[in-house]
């Protein structure tokens, strides 16, 4: 009789799989990426893909995730407090894009969030949970507006600059553009609100 259960060894496994999910999502997106494909990336059963994370929902959620812990992010941020918050949170976005690694997650994110009403979900509740706490804990008045301001803004510079890679804004020094885009963002968290 085959055994069942966990299998012996293999605490890479999970890993493995989690990296093959991230190569998949940033090709193909959420709706074209599969527990099939992924299994296959990783070199193991689908149903094992399954064991590990229950469905490609909570796979994607896995794989998508940043490799910061957004509370610990909001704290590091808002630590500084309000002045120059703008370019702390474009610089920490950059920064992440400009990793291989990060790269990866983040365009894997934005492929999928475009035809995947599940991805978006993933991507709003990455905005619920870093940027959304910064604002709030600093007292700003009109905190979910103006977190999804600067969010609508981040992702339009990175989306830009990273996706479709429009000129100018692609071949930017990292460091100009976020002396550039930094006091737009702290126009919109400071500038009064009616």
């Amino acid at each position: 009789m085959p055994r069942t259960g966990r299998r012996p060894g293999a605490t890479g496994t999970r890993d493995r799989i989690v990296n093959a999910a991230q190569d998949e999502f940033g090709e193909l997106g959420f709706e074209g990426g599969t527990l099939r494909g992924i299994g296959r990336r990783a070199g193991v059963d689908p149903a094992l893909v399954h064991h590990y994370f229950g469905s490609k929902q909570q796979l994607f959620v896995a794989s998508m995730q940043l490799p910061f812990d957004p509370s610990e992010l909001a704290h590091v941020l808002a630590d500084g407090g309000i002045h120059g918050l703008g370019e702390r949170i474009i610089r920490f976005a950059v920064g992440v894009w400009e990793q291989p690694a990060g790269r990866r997650v983040m365009v894997g994110i934005s492929r999928s969030a475009v035809t995947d009403p599940r991805a978006a979900d993933a991507l709003r509740s990455m905005l619920e949970s870093t940027l959304l706490p910064i604002i709030r804990r600093l007292g700003v008045d009109h905190a979910e507006l103006r977190a999804s301001l600067i969010w609508s803004q981040i992702v339009g510079v990175l989306f830009g600059r990273y996706i479709i890679r429009v000129g100018p804004l692609a071949e930017a020094d990292p460091d100009d553009l976020v002396q550039r885009v930094g006091p737009l963002l702290q126009e919109t968290l400071t500038r009064p609100m009616r």
